[in-house]
């Protein structure tokens, strides 16, 4: 595809009348915005300096079949400014020549309508470039199912001015190709489905799994091919400036696995003409039988989001904590049995290039073992869309991405509630962002996950939403008094007293806190780093503090908070067996255990009554 300049269909005369789409911000002021946000496209303006250049070798990516690669673009700016910033395209073509219809104004016409991928200022990462009017950048791009382009901007990002459009064609072998696989558990324990996306419509391609024992014939599971458009999101933008195609989302079910047992796998499209397009292999081991004795981790934290590895995009300091939870997961990956990622996945709020650019980044970790997510409210809250709260934080996404782009074993993918089974574990799911209250239809579905577990055979009942529905002392909360989500533990905290839950993890809150077994605010049980005998209260976890800006603590600690932390970090349990579990809260930075626990535990524990937690009986006569 051709470049803003070269393309006949946006002649240069025309481009003098260059104005953008209307951008819109989401989040507050500065901290937690999306970067991509902070763009005020509909103010740029055409003004192409003769003497200015932004150039990139022109190279076919993905020659020996990777799916991301690093290019080198040269700059040159006869008056440069630490307002500079380079801006990455794609579809490299950033005109459109047809715009949806809103209620926002707009001057002359035609319209920048899409807001770039990623950008970087020049002077960031060339100190000299205000000096010599020249610098050098490297850009990491993985595929995206269509090529690329970089342009040069001045005037910061509120009042940008093009300078320069680069005119090479940059663009992989294969933009169709199968990538980003994700794998999750199954509706039944002994099913795992694999999620992966690539620019091959149903129409076109045959979409399909091949896999079996390693060494042994290889069997093939059809998958089916869901996508979106720009009119299934629900507002600006998602709708606008943060539209691009997101290609072709398929799901495979592969079934009646062997429990505990190494599978491999390989994505395949076969095309009309009868060829074949492969993936690179993929292994993943299945998930132990309900009840079944075996060393079984898992992995919990929220609120991570995504980051460059390029250093573009950087703002409300992203980086560290993104990029170190991914590396230090993926480091330690054959420690790691399961993963939950508890709401705000990407924080792409609108801007839909993200989630590409956020399943490339977790790929080592999802493509290998079972990547749950919850719903958040970056993924769902938009007004009047059935969302419990009336915000705009998903940037018009309206959870459409979310249940797309990732699998869950839920009865129905808009109402995104479920409970999974892992061994030893039960973990009962809920979304935070539709309505949990006694009497709701998810009310009766959380209750049914903690009711029907059998805790001889599964002694560890987990669970986890996205929002504070327990105890938090973040600053915010403690403002509004409730150290929670108002209406939060009042519904739900009699149901995981009546059934006994072991422990509650929350993200939302971008911190660590571990509370004593509590119930109705109070603590249950004096220990604090060894539990046994009778469950008389449930252990909040907050673990929100995985990627985004961090949370204040309030000055005054809670009675019930046992151990507080402002900095990045994610929960791993490992149960050794039915009655020894071990609870860790690591640094993102190295990995190194930060606080933990353990809990020592028999079947006859778990039955004993306490306050709450019993059905009422009578003496037989």
């Amino acid at each position: 595809m051709e470049s803003l300049v070269s393309s006949p269909r946006f002649p240069l005369v025309v481009l003098l009348w260059l104005v953008c789409c209307v951008a819109v911000h989401v989040g507050g002021h500065g901290v937690g915005e999306q970067p991509l946000s902070k763009i005020a496209i509909h103010r740029a303006l055409y003004a192409i300096q003769p003497n200015a250049s932004i150039k990139a070798e022109t190279v076919l990516l993905g020659s020996k079949e990777e799916d991301s690669q690093w290019i080198n673009v040269q700059v040159e700016s006869p008056v440069p400014s630490e307002d500079d910033w380079v801006a990455v395209f794609s579809p490299a073509n950033f005109n459109s020549s047809t715009y949806p219809s809103d209620d926002e104004p707009k001057e002359q016409a035609p319209y920048i309508c899409s807001a770039p991928i990623k950008y970087k200022f020049v002077n960031d990462f060339s100190a000299e470039y205000t000096k010599t009017g020249k610098a050098s950048l490297n850009f990491r791009l993985i595929n995206q199912r269509s090529d690329f382009s970089f342009a040069l901007f001045s005037g910061g990002l509120s009042n940008p001015k093009l300078l320069a459009v680069s005119n090479t064609i940059i663009a992989f072998a294969n933009p169709k190709a199968p990538l980003y696989p994700r794998l999750s558990q199954g509706k039944s324990w002994n099913e795992m489905t694999v999620t992966w996306t690539s620019g091959y419509n149903a129409t076109e391609a045959v979409p399909f799994v091949a896999w079996g024992l390693k060494g042994e014939p290889q069997s093939q599971s059809s998958a089916g091919t869901l996508t979106f458009s720009r009119n299934s999101m629900c507002a600006p933008p998602a709708q606008t400036v943060g539209w691009r195609d997101p290609g072709f989302i398929h799901t495979s079910f592969l079934k009646e696995l062997w429990p505990n047992t190494l599978y491999t796998y390989k994505l395949g499209h076969r095309l009309i003409n009868g060829s074949y397009i492969w993936s690179k292999s993929y292994y993943f081991k299945s998930s132990p039988y309900p009840g079944q004795d075996s060393l079984q981790r898992v992995v919990i934290f929220g609120d991570m989001g995504k980051a460059e590895r390029d250093g573009s995009n950087e703002y409300s300091n992203y980086q560290p904590g993104s990029l170190n939870t991914t590396d230090q997961l993926i480091k330690d990956l054959e420690n790691v049995d399961i993963v939950f990622h508890i709401g705000d996945i990407t924080y792409a709020n609108g801007y839909i290039s993200q989630w590409d650019q956020f399943t490339s980044q977790v790929e080592p970790i999802a493509s290998t073992v079972p990547y749950m997510i919850a719903s958040g409210n970056h993924e769902r809250d938009w007004p009047n869309t059935g969302s419990f709260y009336n915000k705009t934080d998903s940037g018009g996404e309206c959870g459409v991405l979310a249940s797309t782009m990732f699998y869950v074993p839920a009865e129905n993918r808009a109402k995104p509630w479920y409970s999974t089974d892992y061994g030893m574990f039960r973990f009962c799911i809920a979304d935070s962002e539709q309505d949990w209250r006694e009497g709701s239809e998810q009310y009766r579905s959380i209750e049914n996950c903690l009711a029907s577990v059998d805790r001889q055979k599964q002694p560890w009942l987990i669970f986890a939403a996205h929002r504070v529905l327990g105890y938090s002392s973040d600053y915010y909360y403690a403002l509004e008094g409730s150290f929670a989500e108002p209406m939060g533990r009042e519904s739900l905290q009699r149901l995981w007293q009546r059934y006994k839950v072991d422990i509650a993890f929350y993200g939302h809150v971008h911190n660590y806190e571990r509370t004593c077994p509590v119930y109705e605010s109070q603590c249950v049980n004096a220990e604090r780093s060894h539990y046994s005998g009778t469950v008389e209260g449930t252990i909040h976890v907050v673990v929100g503090g995985a990627g985004c800006h961090l949370s204040k603590f309030t000055q005054e600690t809670p009675k019930w908070s046992l151990y507080r932390d402002y900095d990045y970090g994610f929960v791993k349990l490992t149960a050794f067996n039915h009655s020894s579990l071990l609870f860790e809260y690591k640094k993102s930075r190295d990995g190194n255990v930060s606080d933990s626990f353990t809990i020592a535990r028999e079947y006859k524990d778990v039955l004993a009554c306490v306050h709450d937690g019993c059905e009422a009986t009578t003496s037989a006569s």
